[in-house]
């Protein structure tokens, strides 16, 4: 079980809780302050595109006219600002601080040191250096001597195989 997976779960199910409990609190709080504010309740805005609309009382069909319920999405997008903003502070900005927490306490490995391209090749420039010489013993090193045995082996051909000849008959 991966730490995001399980994040993700979790605020998956909360969130799914929660938007009910927004929900509610949309619908029976503010719908209602601001329509106090107004004439109605605020599912019940609604403007008209092509004036006169005109509505059937009894069956809620448009007889004539084009009608914008404005209304109900102004609700649906305040339900879905109060369930980001719940989201975010009683759930990510939580776990980004327990995260930071953490990291601070664990410290950060030191990472080695970077190695240049120009430090590299300059310590190749001097090896090959001395082993032209022959003035430094290469089989001093470990991975000298690794390297130097199978740039013998790739020289000769036998490419590390004893008693193998590549010699075409």
């Amino acid at each position: 079980m991966r730490g995001n997976v399980v994040e993700l779960a979790v605020a998956v199910v909360v969130g799914t809780a929660f938007s009910k409990i927004v929900d509610s609190v949309v619908k029976g709080l503010i719908n209602p302050l601001v329509g106090a504010i107004g004439t109605k309740d605020l599912e019940e805005y609604r403007s008209c595109l092509k004036a006169p609309c005109q509505i059937n009382e009894t069956t809620g069909e448009v007889i004539n006219g084009v009608p914008i319920n404005w209304g109900p999405v102004l609700s649906a997008s305040l339900t879905f600002l109060i369930t980001a903003a719940v989201v975010y502070f009683l759930m990510i900005l939580p776990m980004t601080r327990y995260k930071e927490r953490l990291a601070a306490r664990k410290g950060t490995p030191e990472a080695p040191p970077e190695v240049s391209e120009i430090d590299l090749l300059t310590e190749i420039r001097d090896l090959l250096a001395t082993q032209r010489d022959g003035s430094a013993d290469l089989s001093a090193s470990g991975a000298l001597a690794g390297a130097q045995g199978s740039l013998g082996q790739q020289r000769d051909g036998s490419g590390g195989q004893t008693g193998v000849s590549t010699d075409k008959q």
